[in-house]
């Protein structure tokens, strides 16, 4: 019996080529490196496992037509499932669950994998996908914990797990899954990413931006999204740091551009403007630039996460696609079955409140993103990437003077960021506002 780089059985029918292709992708999946796209170059290779490789790169796309790009690549495989083993068929169904949109089979294929067939990470990492995407932080640690026993020596899994572990706020122990993989190899962006997000946490803002300084050094072959999203996570320590103009330098040599027609890419730039322009920085012209790309989006409706970071960048352009896309939103909002209520229960409000605040309705952006925060980890993300949404509130709470409110939340972040000059400074406006000024001293 054949197997893969990482010993699980495979079937290929054009040998050595095959196996080749197979491992490339697999470990450049692994690895966060581009070239696990290159498994695309092999679109004639007759074995199933390798079609249903390809099947999900086009998936990746995370656009309206993934599904129709990967279903010729999916019917190849699954005209040949009688010839495989079975933990290629259930990898084979797992791919095409996800492009039936039926997740939760998808999940369940993978988590049965993890089970039978420990050391096949890519099904894991896969799986980790699906339920980041739902905000199911718990499963992710369920289901790499399972692989833990069988599969230690691949640092991968040890990056895997710093991210479920810190998604699940256990820090600590992410952190010591992080600094395992790095110990195994070096160059382990998955594990940098989780520990950047460890120290923003824990306010290690210093510690954090010098961190990822030190390590992105080997952030090269990476696939756009790792390396543009850990610039990211420098450029969020420059902006706590209240390093502005670092921010900015970022984003335009760094984060905006790699790939400027790939959905992870266009969330991180809307991302970093909206934190840029809550933290007083003039971006110029950047959100009419970014705007072009996303004006492509309004009929996507793939995730809401990233729909509503498309919408937010729409409505700052002032583009009227911003309407469009929401009006989509509320379509696809209003066939939401009980399985995927985050598109009508945090979505929507969400969206309607992120269209509100780029108008200047504050009171409304209030109103509606209050409905949808308390339960805005449903719709997937990080929680820092989260964190945008609860700035936006903020921001309105202040606009609309409530201070109060505005102060129980601004001083609690201040005090588990000691370091972030960023919330010092706009603290120290609120309390003015609040006529504190002269205690100001006392909470700063």
């Amino acid at each position: 019996m054949s197997t893969d780089l990482l010993g699980n059985p495979a079937t290929f029918e054009d040998g050595e080529a095959s196996r080749a292709a197979l491992d490339n992708f697999v470990e450049g999946f692994l690895a966060s490196e581009a070239r696990a796209a290159r498994i695309l170059d092999a679109a004639d290779d007759p074995s199933p496992i390798v079609q249903a490789c390809i099947a999900a790169v086009h998936m990746f796309a995370e656009s309206a037509g993934a599904p129709a790009a990967a279903r010729p690549f999916l019917v190849r495989a699954q005209q040949e499932l009688g010839r495989v083993t079975s933990r290629e068929q259930r990898f084979i169904l797992g791919i095409a669950a996800w492009a039936e949109g039926d997740i939760a089979r998808a999940i369940a294929l993978h988590e049965q994998q993890a089970r039978e067939h420990p050391r096949d990470l890519a099904s894991l990492k896969l799986a980790h996908y699906h339920l980041f995407n739902r905000g199911d932080a718990p499963g992710m640690l369920r289901i790499a914990l399972v692989a833990l026993s069988s599969a230690a020596d691949v640092p991968y899994l040890h990056g895997m797990l710093a991210f479920a572990w810190e998604q699940c706020h256990a820090l600590e122990q992410a952190e010591a899954a992080a600094r395992r993989a790095m110990a195994m190899r070096r160059k382990e962006p998955w594990a940098h990413h989780a520990l950047a997000h460890v120290m923003l946490t824990q306010g290690r803002l210093q510690e954090g931006h010098a961190f990822l300084a030190d390590v992105s050094e080997t952030w090269t072959g990476l696939n756009s999204f790792m390396v543009t999203h850990n610039w990211w996570h420098q450029a969020l320590f420059a902006l706590e740091l209240d390093r502005g103009d670092e921010a900015l330098r970022l984003y335009d040599e760094r984060i905006w551009g790699v790939a400027r027609d790939y959905t992870q890419d266009q969330i991180n730039a809307a991302s970093l403007l909206a934190r840029l322009e809550l933290a007083g920085v003039d971006v110029g012209d950047r959100w009419q630039d970014l705007a072009q790309e996303l004006a492509q989006r309004t009929a996507d409706q793939v995730l809401p996460f990233l729909d509503m970071q498309y919408l937010l960048g729409l409505a700052r352009a002032g583009r009227p696609e911003a309407a469009t896309l929401l009006r989509n939103i509320e379509a696809r909002a209003a066939r939401t079955d009980e399985d995927d209520r985050a598109w009508r229960d945090v979505c929507l409000p969400a969206s309607r409140g992120l269209l509100a605040w780029s108008r200047g309705d504050h009171a409304a952006a209030l109103r509606e993103l209050g409905q949808a925060l308390p339960r805005l980890v449903e719709i997937g993300g990080s929680h820092a990437q989260r964190d945008l949404f609860a700035q936006v509130h903020l921001d309105a709470m202040v606009r609309t003077g409530h201070l109060q409110g505005a102060q129980n939340l601004l001083q609690s972040q201040l005090r588990a960021q000691p370091e972030s000059r960023r919330l010092r400074r706009q603290a120290a406006a609120l309390y003015r506002s609040l006529g504190l000024a002269d205690a100001e001293e006392a909470f700063l």
